[in-house]
């Protein structure tokens, strides 16, 4: 059974950081297209970015960029979330996901999906 588990979450900050990690039960964690979301109370879940199972193929939402950074260690089968800057308006549950093929920024396309962790951002 192919699990995604999320870690890393807390209280935080506005303007501190925190390192999200997401471990994949998966032999092949190295093809999967690896995908971050949140959902903050009340709102849909939004597409933060993505890490390409293409080598060093990143994307992220035009907020994100510059603040949130996401990296792979495909020996470890683990994706990271890694967030400066942190804002309150950050405050959500994180998600990370899973899919075959190319990056895509609609949680539709995603087959596999974590628990989520929340992270609180403090003003």
């Amino acid at each position: 059974q192919v699990q995604l588990v999320e870690s890393g979450g807390g209280l935080v900050q506005a303007g501190g950081s925190l390192r999200l990690s997401c471990a994949a039960s998966v032999r092949t964690f190295g093809r999967y297209t690896m995908g971050w979301f949140r959902q903050a109370p009340g709102k849909e879940r939004e597409f933060v970015g993505a890490s390409s199972w293409r080598s060093d193929t990143t994307y992220y939402v035009d907020w994100a960029k510059g603040r949130f950074t996401i990296s792979r260690e495909n020996a470890k089968n683990t994706v990271y979330l890694q967030m400066n800057s942190l804002k309150p308006e950050d405050t959500a549950v994180y998600y990370c996901a899973a899919k075959s093929g190319d990056i895509a920024t609609n949680a539709r396309w995603y087959d596999l999906w974590g628990q989520g962790t929340q992270v609180t951002v403090s003003s």
